[in-house]
C-alpha cells in the first residue's frame, strides 16, 4: 500500500504483498481516495476483500470507478480509510486460517472505523 505523501513508517509490510499464486485474482491497483484527498494506492486483490469495493470495481455498465480504478470517499478520514487499507492487507495475509493474528484497532478510532466498515462491507 502507497500513499501519496505517506511518511516511511507508515507502510504497509512487504510480506503482505507477496502474491500466494491464485490465478483468478484480479491484478492491478486501485487508488482510494479519502475525505481529504489523500491517497492510497492499493493492490486490487485487496480491495475487493471490501464487497462494496468488489461491486464497484467489477459492474458492467461502464461505471467511472471500473473504468479508472479510482474510488472516492467522501465521507472518510485519511486516518480511518488508511486503517481500512491495513486491514484489507491483514485479511488477505491470515484468510486461511493457519495463522492468526489480532488486528489492532485504536480505542479512540473504533466507532468511526465500524461505520466505514459497515459502509465497506467489510
Amino acid at each position: 500500500m502507497l500513499g501519496k505523501g505517506e511518511a516511511p513508517g507508515h507502510q504497509t509490510p512487504a510480506h503482505l504483498h507477496k502474491d500466494d499464486g491464485d490465478d483468478d485474482a484480479p491484478s492491478g491497483v486501485v487508488k482510494l481516495i479519502s475525505a481529504e484527498g489523500f491517497e492510497f494506492v492499493v493492490d486490487k486483490k485487496a480491495a475487493m476483500v471490501s464487497n462494496t469495493l468488489r461491486n464497484m470495481l467489477t459492474s458492467p455498465g461502464g461505471f467511472s470507478e471500473t473504468r479508472e480504478g479510482e474510488v472516492r470517499f467522501p465521507e472518510i478520514s485519511t486516518p480511518i480509510l488508511e486503517k481500512i487499507c491495513q486491514y484489507f492487507y491483514w485479511s488477505l495475509h491470515y484468510s486461511s486460517g493457519k495463522e492468526t493474528s489480532e488486528f489492532q484497532i485504536e480505542p479512540e478510532i473504533t466507532l468511526e472505523l465500524m461505520m466505514a466498515a459497515n459502509y465497506l462491507d467489510t
